[in-house]
C-alpha cells in the first residue's frame, strides 16, 4: 500500500473580470443564478489574461554549511564509521586524506506569488522564503528583480516579498467567507517553472470542494492549517503561494499544499483562506510581529458518550482536558472538564472552533466564555494572553497488574516512562488494552496516563486500586490525551 503524503507546493532543486459573473444583475440574494449567455471558458480566458499577469515565479537561494574536520572517510552519508570515535582506520585515513574542510552548496527553491500592491508587494507563502538567502522574482513577461522579505509568519505560512518596480499589475482580494462548496475556482501559479523554462504562469480549473479542512498537527507542526480550502484544480510543486481565484479573478486563497499517495496531482489540494492573510497584510509589510491569542488549554471534541454523561443535549462545545498553570483559562477561573460552548460571542462546535477564535482574539482583550461546569452554565471573563513562542504542553497517563475493564495499569518508573515517552510526574500509566474490552472502546491504548477518575486526581497505584476497587456503571477518565468515558454493564 502505498503511503499519502502532504506535499508542499515548493520545489526544491537539490544537488542532492470582464465577467461579473454567472448571476444576473437583477438577482436578489438567495436567489438560483442565471447562466443565459454564460460562456466558462471565457470566464477563465479573462481570468488568465487579468489576474494571470500579477501571478510571479519565486526562486531562492540558500547557502548549507557542512562543518569539516574529519576525513571524507567520516563524513559518509552512511552515518561515518561502525566502530565510533575509536575506530582503528580512523588514525590511518587521517594521515592520509588529512582533515576536509567546512563545505558550502547552494539549496534552490521554487514557488509563485501573487502582486498585492502597484508598487511591488508581493503575498506569498512563508515556507517559499524561509531561510532564503537570495530571492528572485520573474514577472510574466520575463522581467527579473531581487526579492526583499519585508515580513514573514510561520504560523499563517505567509510572507510578504518587495520588488523595487512600479505600476504592476495586481490582482485584488475577495471575501473568503462568502465561499460556497461547488464554487468554480482558478488556481494560478508556476509548477515546474525552471523545467518549463517559460514565466507565464499555468491557469487550472476547478471546484472548491470543501471548505474548514484541516491538515493536523502532525503535518502541521508549528504551522496552523485548521481551515484551510478544498479545491480539485490542480496544483503540483511550484504553485506554493500562488493564488486561487474565482471566476473574477479575485484571490480567495494561497494554495498551499497537495493531498498525494504519488507525490503528483491527485485532486486533492489545499489553500489558505485570503481572509487569513488580510488580517495580517499591514503588520507583514511593515515588518511587525504576528501576535496570536492564547488560552492556555487543552481541549478536545465530545463524543456522544460523552456529551450523555455531562448531561448536554448535542456534542457541540468543546471539553477542558488541562488548564495549564499561569495561564489566562487558570486566571479566568477555567477548569478541567468545563465545557466551552461560547467565546468572544462566538458559538464553539468543536476545536477548530475554538482554536481559530482564539488565536485570532486580540492580545490582552477581555472577553466572555460560556461554560457548562457540573450541568450548570457559567460566565467567565478571559484576558487573551500572547501565545509564547515555543509553546510546549507537556501532558501524561497509567494502571496497575490486576485487570479493570479490560486494562492493566503500573506505577510511573523511569523503565516505562522512557518506554511510552512519558513526561508525568504523577498518575498511572495503561500498559496492556485487551481487545473490544470496555477501555478499548472507549479509545485508551497503552502509554496513556490516568491522571483523574471521576473527576478524583489519581497519584499512583495506591488512588487507582482505591477507587477502581467499588466502581459501577460508567467512568469518566481524564488522561494525558483527554477524557474517556468507560462504559461499565448494562
Amino acid at each position: 500500500m502505498k503511503k499519502s503524503n502532504i506535499i508542499f507546493g515548493l520545489t526544491f532543486l537539490l544537488a542532492g473580470v470582464f465577467i461579473a459573473s454567472a448571476q444576473s444583475q437583477n438577482a436578489k440574494p438567495g436567489e438560483p443564478k442565471s447562466f443565459e449567455g454564460f460562456r466558462m471558458e471565457d470566464a477563465v480566458i479573462n481570468v488568465a489574461n487579468t489576474t494571470g499577469k500579477a501571478v510571479v515565479s519565486i526562486s531562492t537561494e540558500h547557502v548549507a554549511k557542512i562543518k569539516g574536520g574529519r576525513s571524507y572517510y567520516f563524513n559518509s552519508p552512511f552515518g561515518g564509521s561502525p566502530f565510533g570515535e575509536e575506530d582503528p582506520f580512523r588514525k590511518y585515513f587521517e594521515d592520509f586524506f588529512g582533515q576536509m574542510p567546512d563545505r558550502e552548496y547552494k539549496q534552490m527553491g521554487l514557488g509563485s506569488g501573487v502582486i498585492i500592491d502597484k508598487e511591488g508587494y508581493i503575498l506569498t507563502n512563508e515556507h517559499v522564503v524561509s531561510d532564503a538567502d537570495k530571492i528572485t522574482v520573474t514577472l510574466p513577461d520575463g522581467r527579473e528583480f531581487k526579492g526583499e522579505v519585508k515580513g514573514r509568519d510561520s504560523r499563517s505560512d505567509l510572507a510578504i516579498i518587495k520588488i523595487n518596480a512600479n505600476n504592476l499589475p495586481l490582482a485584488m482580494l475577495e471575501d473568503s467567507n462568502e465561499l460556497k462548496i461547488g464554487q468554480w475556482v482558478v488556481a494560478i501559479g508556476n509548477p515546474f517553472g525552471f523545467a518549463m523554462r517559460n514565466p507565464e504562469p499555468t491557469v487550472t480549473v476547478g471546484v472548491i470542494s470543501a471548505l474548514h479542512r484541516s491538515l493536523g498537527t502532525a503535518i502541521s507542526r508549528d504551522r496552523d492549517y485548521n481551515d484551510l480550502i478544498q479545491t480539485d484544480a490542480a496544483i503540483n510543486p511550484g504553485n506554493s503561494g500562488g493564488p486561487l481565484v474565482n471566476l473574477e479573478g479575485k484571490i480567495v486563497g494561497i494554495n498551499v499544499a497537495i493531498f498525494s499517495t504519488t507525490g503528483g496531482y491527485q485532486g486533492i489540494g489545499f489553500a489558505i483562506p485570503v481572509n487569513n492573510a488580510k488580517r495580517i497584510i499591514s503588520r507583514l509589510i511593515e515588518g511587525k510581529k504576528i501576535l496570536y491569542g492564547w488560552l492556555g488549554v487543552t481541549v478536545q471534541d465530545l463524543t456522544d458518550d460523552l456529551a450523555k454523561y455531562f448531561g448536554l443535549p448535542n456534542r457541540n462545545g468543546v471539553l477542558v482536558a488541562k488548564v495549564l498553570e499561569n495561564s489566562p483559562a487558570q486566571k479566568a477561573g477555567i477548569k478541567d472538564s468545563d465545557v466551552i460552548k461560547q467565546f468572544d460571542s462566538k458559538q464553539i462546535s468543536n476545536v477548530g472552533d475554538l482554536l481559530s477564535t482564539v488565536a485570532g482574539a486580540e492580545v490582552g482583550k477581555k472577553v466572555k466564555a460560556i461554560v457548562i461546569r457540573d450541568k450548570k452554565e457559567l460566565t467567565l471573563e478571559v484576558q487573551i494572553g500572547e501565545r509564547p513562542e515555543n509553546l510546549e504542553e507537556t501532558e501524561s497517563a497509567a494502571t496497575v497488574p490486576g485487570n479493570w475493564r479490560g486494562m492493566d495499569v503500573e506505577d510511573l518508573s523511569s523503565s516505562n516512562a522512557q518506554r511510552f515517552k512519558i513526561e508525568e510526574k504523577k498518575g498511572v500509566v495503561i500498559t496492556n488494552i485487551e481487545p473490544n474490552s470496555p477501555a478499548d472502546e472507549a479509545g485508551l491504548i497503552p502509554g496513556d496516563v490516568i491522571l483523574e477518575i471521576n473527576k478524583q486526581p489519581v497519584k499512583n497505584m495506591s488512588d487507582y486500586e482505591k477507587m477502581t476497587k467499588n466502581l459501577k456503571g460508567n467512568v469518566l477518565i481524564r488522561t494525558s490525551r483527554g477524557y474517556f468515558l468507560i462504559k461499565g454493564e448494562k
